[in-house]
């Protein structure tokens, strides 16, 4: 489903902040020194982060606003050293109790694969979505359930 149709049916179902402008998107892009990918753009261009079928703070799936977006390793424990995870994963939706759907900016990939980074095995990562575009979709298919934990 191309990312117009999710981004409508996320305004339409769920709970959308404000769009980032593309100033802050700059800022943001400036601060963590990677680029958005064309899923990830479309997204903050539409809006600054978002919570699906709840609103906050009782959302399981809080999509960050760039504002929050921050290493993986940082979100899960504190800190910003090699030892506690790679340093091209970003933590982009809080799950709750310290579980995050990361993001890998690996400058080889053109469209960001994502993984779930539970918090009691974090560092090691399993991929759930080969693009933003193909989490979103499956998300807000999942009824509010981590669909990737789904038997």
């Amino acid at each position: 489903m191309p990312i117009d149709a999710l981004l409508a049916a996320l305004s339409q179902h769920h709970f959308p902040n404000p769009p980032a402008t593309p100033a802050q998107i700059a800022a943001f892009e400036s601060r963590v020194g990677w680029k958005l990918d064309a899923d990830l753009r479309a997204f903050y261009l539409h809006c600054d982060g978002a919570a699906l079928f709840e609103s906050p703070p009782d959302a399981n799936y809080r999509i960050l606003p760039l504002a929050e977006i921050r290493r993986a390793r940082l979100a899960v424990f504190g800190r910003d050293d090699d030892a506690y995870g790679s340093p091209s994963l970003y933590a982009l939706v809080d799950m709750q109790d310290t579980n995050y759907v990361v993001v890998d900016v690996e400058p080889k990939f053109t469209r960001y694969p994502l993984f779930d980074a539970f918090h009691e095995t974090f560092p090691a990562v399993e991929q759930i979505a080969p693009s933003f575009g193909d989490f979103l979709m499956r998300a807000l298919d999942s009824g509010g359930r981590s669909f990737w934990l789904e038997e």
